[in-house]
C-alpha cells in the first residue's frame, strides 16, 4: 500500500513552529505499519521532521490562487507514481484541484472547525467533499458535528470517521513533580492567556514556594506579565514540551475561543498533570479527569488554583487519575488510521442478508418450567434469529436429563448421536456451542469430516482467571475441544488470564429488549440496593454449609444504617428466579454488581445486563475496567469498600443524578451490547468476515 499525505502549504513540517497537524502526521504515521510507503508532500525552508518528507517548492504569484499552484505542483511531483491513498489534511478545498488519480482512495482530515475553513463552509460544499472523499476523519466529536450540521447524514454514518488527537505516553515519576504551573499555547486571549497572566502573578504573589513557566509565542504579542517567579520560555519543540510537563504539578488551559480538540490539554493529561481548563469546543474529549472553570474569568481560575493548592493531596489525586485514564495515544491513533486505510483497500463482506444455519447447542433450561427462562443462552439465541438466520437450538443438558434412568445415569452417548444425526440432516454452516461440555470432540471431529465449510465456536460465561473460583475445572472446559474450535468467545478479557486460548476473544454479556422492559430510571423507588446471588443456577435453592465469599461484603453492608438494601441468597434468604426476579429489582434504585472472587478485567456475570438494561443505577469495581466501555455518567465505579458505601449515599441522597446516569447506562447498554451486536460479532469472527459495524469491546475490528 502507497500512501501520499498532503499538507496544507503554510503547514510547517519541522522542528521550527512545529504546527498540531505536523506533530499529528509524525507521530501516527512513524508508528503505522505501513510507515515504509507513506510519503509527505510540503512546503518548508527548515529541516523536515522525517525522512520520508518531500518538499514542494513553489513560486506564489499575484491574481493567482496559492492553494491551486501548490496542489498543481505536487500533482506534477506524483505523476510518476500511483498511490493507492492520498490523505489531504485541513485543506478541504484541495479536492477540487484533483482529479481521479487512476481511482486513488481519497482521504479528508478537519483539524479545525469545517464551518470556518475554506471548501467547507457552506451546506452545499460539505455535501460535495461527502460525495467526492471515501472518507472524511475529524480530530473530535466536536469538529464532527460542525461538518454534519444542517447536513441530512447519519452521526454514524460509515464514511465518517473520528480519530483524536494523540501523543505519546512514558512511565512517570510522580514524586518528580514540582511546585509548577504551566501555561503552553499562543500567548493570545482567545487562548485566555489573558486570564492566566492576570491570574499568576496573584498566584505566585500568594504561594511563593510556586513557580509558573509559560511556552509559547504570538508575533503579534500585545500581552506581557512579569513576575520574579514566572519564566516565559517563548517557543520550544514538542518532545521539550513534553519532557517539561512531567515536572509541571499544574497545567491550566483556559481557552476562549472553541477548541476544536486541545493539544495543551491533551499533552497535559498524558504527563499526569493536574488540569484546569475551560469547556469550549472539543476540550471535554481530551481528558474527563479535570477541572472545568464554570465562568472564563481571572476570579474563577484564582479561586480554582488557590483551592487546588492549598490541598496538595487533591493535586495528587488528580495527577494520577489523570494519568491513569489517559488512553488517547500515539498506538491508538495510528491503529485507527491504520484500520481505515486497510478497509479502503480491502473490500467488505456484508452478512446482514446472507441466512445462515446454525447449530446453536446450550442449555436451554427447558426442564426449569421457565425458572431460567432469562439467560445468556436465551439471549443470544434471540440475537441470531433476529439477525434472520435459521437457527436450530439444541439443549444439550435437556436431553441429558430427560433420557437419564437408573440403567443409563449419564447418557451423553445420545446427545452425542442426536448432533450428528442433526448435523448430517441439516448440514449447518456454523455450529455455536455454549458450555455445551458433554458434546464430545469426536462428535465435533466426525461433524467436520462430512462438512468441509462447516465453522465451529464456542461462548463460556463463568469465571477463568486464577485468582476467581473454579479456575482448574473452568479451564479444562473451555480448552477441553479448543484443537477443533474456530473461534471462542469469553466474558473475561483473554489477554487477563495466565493461559492462551487461540483465536479467543472478549464478549460482553448481552442484553436484550424483550427481555430487559424495564426502566428503574424513571421511577420512585422503595429500595435502594439490589443484591442477589445463588449457589448454582440448576440448584435454585441455598445449599447448607456452603459458604460464597461475596458474603463478608455483603453482611458489613447489611450493617450500614439508613440504606434499604434487597439482597437473596444470604442470611437463609432463598434466591429468586425469573419472573420473581423482575420484580424485585423494578422496586430497588442501584443494582450492585459483585462476582466472585477478585475483580477480573470484564469479567462480570449476567446480572449487569439485567441491572443496566433495565434502568438500574449499576455499581461495580473499577478493576473490572467497565470504564473502558461505560463513562461516569453511565456506570459508577467504586475502588474499595469504603468507596463503596460512600458512593451508595451519595446517589441515594441525589436521586437525580442517579436517575441521570441509570437512564444513560440502559440506552447504551441496550444499543451496544445488545443480543444481535454479540450475535453478529460472534458470526463475523468466526467465518473471518470483515465488516463496517463498530463494536466498541473490540478497537481492532
Amino acid at each position: 500500500m502507497k500512501i501520499a499525505v498532503l499538507l496544507p502549504y503554510k503547514e510547517n513540517y519541522s522542528k521550527n513552529d512545529t504546527g498540531a497537524v505536523s506533530i499529528f502526521i509524525n507521530g501516527l504515521n512513524k508508528l503505522s505499519k505501513f510507515k515504509n510507503n507513506i510519503t509527505i508532500y510540503g512546503s518548508t525552508n527548515y529541516e523536515p521532521l522525517s525522512k520520508n518528507y518531500k518538499n514542494l517548492n513553489f513560486k506564489k504569484k499575484f491574481f493567482q490562487s496559492s492553494s491551486k499552484i501548490y496542489v498543481k505542483k505536487f500533482l506534477k511531483n506524483i505523476e510518476n507514481y500511483k498511490f493507492d491513498i492520498l490523505e489531504i489534511h485541513n485543506r478541504a478545498h484541495y479536492l477540487k484541484y484533483i482529479p481521479n488519480l487512476n481511482n486513488t482512495k481519497k482521504i479528508i482530515f478537519f483539524h479545525n472547525n469545517p464551518l470556518e475553513m475554506q471548501g467547507s463552509v457552506t451546506k452545499n460544499e460539505r455535501m460535495g467533499l461527502y460525495k467526492k472523499a471515501d472518507k472524511i476523519i475529524f480530530n473530535s466529536n466536536w469538529t464532527k458535528n460542525k461538518f454534519l450540521e444542517d447536513l441530512s447524514i447519519n452521526n454514524d454514518d460509515n464514511k465518517i470517521e473520528i480519530i483524536p488527537q494523540s501523543t505519546s505516553k512514558v512511565k512517570l515519576d510522580f514524586s518528580k513533580k514540582k511546585k509548577i504551573i504551566s501555561f503552553v499555547g499562543k500567548l493570545n486571549s482567545a487562548k485566555g492567556y489573558d486570564i492566566f497572566g492576570e491570574t499568576i502573578i496573584k498566584i505566585l504573589n500568594k504561594y511563593p514556594e510556586w513557580s509558573s513557566i509559560v511556552i509559547g509565542n504570538e508575533p503579534r504579542q500585545k500581552l506581557f506579565y512579569e513576575h520574579k517567579n514566572l519564566k516565559n520560555l517563548g517557543f520550544k519543540d514538542n518532545n521539550y514540551v513534553l519532557n517539561k510537563l512531567k515536572e509541571v504539578s499544574i497545567s491550566v488551559v483556559p481557552s476562549k475561543w472553541d477548541e476544536p480538540f486541545g493539544r495543551s490539554s491533551l499533552e497535559a493529561a498524558s504527563r499526569g498533570c493536574a488540569i484546569i481548563r475551560s469547556d469550549k469546543g472539543g476540550l471535554n474529549e481530551t481528558t474527563d479527569s479535570s477541572i472545568v472553570l464554570k465562568k472564563l474569568t481571572s476570579e474563577e481560575l484564582y479561586k480554582q488554583l488557590d483551592l487546588l493548592i492549598k490541598k496538595p493531596n487533591n493535586i495528587k489525586k488528580l495527577q494520577v487519575k489523570t494519568y491513569a485514564n489517559f488512553k488517547l495515544t500515539n498506538d491508538y491513533s495510528s491503529n485507527l488510521l491504520d484500520k481505515i486505510r486497510t478497509e479502503l483497500l480491502e473490500p467488505t463482506q456484508e452478512i446482514s442478508h446472507k441466512c445462515l444455519k446454525i447449530l446453536h447447542i446450550t442449555n436451554f433450561n427447558e426442564r426449569f418450567n421457565g425458572r431460567l427462562h432469562y439467560n445468556t443462552g436465551k439471549r443470544i439465541n434471540n440475537g441470531l434469529i433476529k439477525l434472520g438466520h435459521n437457527v436450530y437450538q439444541l439443549s444439550d443438558r435437556d436431553i441429558i436429563s430427560s433420557n437419564r434412568t437408573i440403567f443409563n445415569p449419564s447418557p451423553k452417548k445420545i446427545l452425542n448421536e442426536k448432533t450428528i444425526e442433526i448435523g448430517k440432516k441439516c448440514r449447518p454452516d456454523l455450529i455455536i456451542l455454549g458450555h455445551a461440555d458433554s458434546v464430545n470432540l469426536q462428535t465435533l471431529r466426525s461433524l467436520k469430516i462430512k462438512n468441509d465449510n462447516l465453522k465451529i465456536s464456542q461462548w463460556f460465561l463463568d469465571p477463568l482467571s486464577k485468582i476467581g473460583p473454579d479456575y482448574e475445572n473452568n479451564k479444562k472446559r473451555i480448552l477441553n475441544k479448543i484443537e477443533i474450535m474456530d473461534s471462542t468467545f469469553l466474558t473475561s478479557d483473554p489477554k487477563s488470564l495466565d493461559f492462551k486460548i487461540k483465536n479467543s476473544y472478549f464478549i460482553p454479556n448481552p442484553a436484550d429488549k424483550s427481555f430487559e422492559t424495564l426502566d428503574n430510571s424513571k421511577k420512585i423507588l422503595k429500595n435502594d440496593v439490589f443484591f442477589a446471588m445463588s449457589h448454582g443456577v440448576h440448584r435454585g435453592n441455598l445449599k447448607p454449609g456452603k459458604f460464597d465469599d461475596r458474603e463478608k461484603i455483603l453482611k458489613k453492608l447489611l450493617r450500614v444504617k439508613d440504606i434499604k438494601f434487597d439482597f437473596y441468597g444470604i442470611n437463609n434468604i432463598q434466591p429468586i428466579w425469573g419472573d420473581k426476579f423482575l420484580k424485585r429489582i423494578s422496586l430497588s434504585k442501584i443494582g450492585l454488581n459483585l462476582s466472585r472472587g477478585k475483580p477480573v478485567k470484564y469479567y462480570s456475570s449476567d446480572r449487569i445486563a439485567q441491572y443496566m438494561a433495565n434502568g438500574l443505577m449499576t455499581i461495580i469495581h473499577e478493576d473490572t475496567k467497565y470504564s473502558d466501555f461505560f463513562n461516569k455518567n453511565e456506570i459508577v465505579t467504586y475502588k474499595n469498600f469504603k468507596d463503596l458505601i460512600n458512593k451508595i449515599k451519595y446517589y441515594i441522597k441525589n436521586d437525580k443524578k442517579r436517575k441521570f446516569i441509570a437512564n444513560n447506562g440502559k440506552k447504551k447498554y441496550l444499543k451496544e451490547f445488545s443480543s444481535e451486536k454479540i450475535s453478529k460479532y460472534i458470526i463475523l469472527k468466526t467465518l473471518n468476515i470483515k465488516s463496517k459495524d463498530k463494536f466498541i469491546w473490540d478497537k481492532n475490528i
